[in-house]
């Protein structure tokens, strides 16, 4: 299945997710706080993965199962890699907008030097674009970048994609301990969200396991400073710092449920618990994963969460 959920945002909500990228990750990027884990390959080449009339009915179906309780707010393409790289990203988008739910694409912004990319995403209501870096070095070190793309006119694009777009825009800036979080970056990145004024900028830190296991949030005065500068800015911030919850929408197929929350999302122990006994389901089927090594486990911050486990071919 390519929809998992929805499961709690701090940004849209009850976000019904899609995942447009064939497994494993495929991304321009390789960030070391991406809680998909690290890229099997690094792309700028957009192609096809799933057909935008197969999105379309496996979302239309997934959202039949679900409860009004957890009748999503937003559908939002939440990939494992960057959504943009999907060549049918703007066909999927207008045919989901016929289910009458707001569209939402998170994306790291890198291919918006294509005008085909610009126009897929000027097709959706709400576009997060991500901006973590204030200079091509803090760039290299926490976003680890395609060798083919360049700092400067990536930024660039995102600027004019913003002054094109008429939806909802927001940016998120994702700091981590000892990289990205100084004085000189933060008020770098501030300047450039300045410039692209979204309705909201997010701040956020990393809460799930990172693909890099020496990443580690800044403390709590670094990223207080950092909203002192975005506000002194005259930028509308908020903090995405804080656990969305555990009520995850369900399907009645605990399996797929499972697997495809994981392959985008990790699961923090508190949350698969609910969802087991949301699905009428034993923790036996975790175990079973496990073993299979479909999913495994992890420590981050004191707690427990599941993820993904992929095996690649080289």
């Amino acid at each position: 299945m390519v929809s998992f959920g929805p499961v709690p945002s701090r940004r849209l909500g009850k976000s019904l997710g899609i995942n447009n990228i064939l497994s494993p990750k495929v991304c321009s990027y390789g960030c070391v706080y991406c809680q998909v884990g690290h890229n099997v390959e690094k792309s700028i080449s957009r192609e096809s993965f799933f057909q935008p009339e197969y999105i379309y009915r496996k979302v239309e179906e997934h959202i039949k199962r679900l409860s009004s309780v957890h009748y999503p707010d937003y559908l939002a393409f939440v990939s494992n890699g960057e959504p943009t790289l999907d060549i049918n990203l703007g066909k999927a988008i207008r045919l989901l907008k016929s289910i009458g739910i707001p569209i939402a694409v998170l994306t790291n912004g890198s291919l918006l030097y294509d005008e085909g990319v610009r126009n897929d995403l000027n097709n959706a209501d709400w576009v997060s674009l991500k901006i973590d870096a204030g200079d091509n070095d803090t760039w290299q070190k926490v976003n680890r970048p395609s060798p083919e793309l360049d700092f400067e006119k990536t930024i660039e694009n995102i600027i004019l994609f913003a002054s094109e777009y008429k939806g909802i825009l927001c940016t998120e800036t994702m700091l981590v301990g000892g990289i990205n979080d100084t004085i000189n970056n933060i008020t770098a990145v501030s300047e450039i969200v300045k410039t692209i004024k979204p309705v909201k900028a997010y701040l956020a830190n990393p809460i799930r396991p990172p693909s890099d296991e020496s990443v580690v949030p800044p403390d709590s005065e670094k990223m207080n400073r950092a909203w002192q500068i975005f506000n002194k800015n005259h930028i509308p911030t908020e903090f995405l710092t804080r656990f969305e919850g555990t009520d995850t929408g369900f399907t009645g197929n605990i399996y797929d449920d499972i697997l495809n929350i994981t392959a985008v999302h990790p699961l923090r122990q508190d949350s698969l618990i609910r969802l087991l006994r949301n699905n009428n389901a034993d923790i036996k089927i975790v175990k079973s994963l496990i073993k299979q090594r479909l999913i495994r486990s992890t420590i981050y911050n004191g707690n427990k969460y599941y993820m993904r486990e992929y095996h690649i071919q080289k």
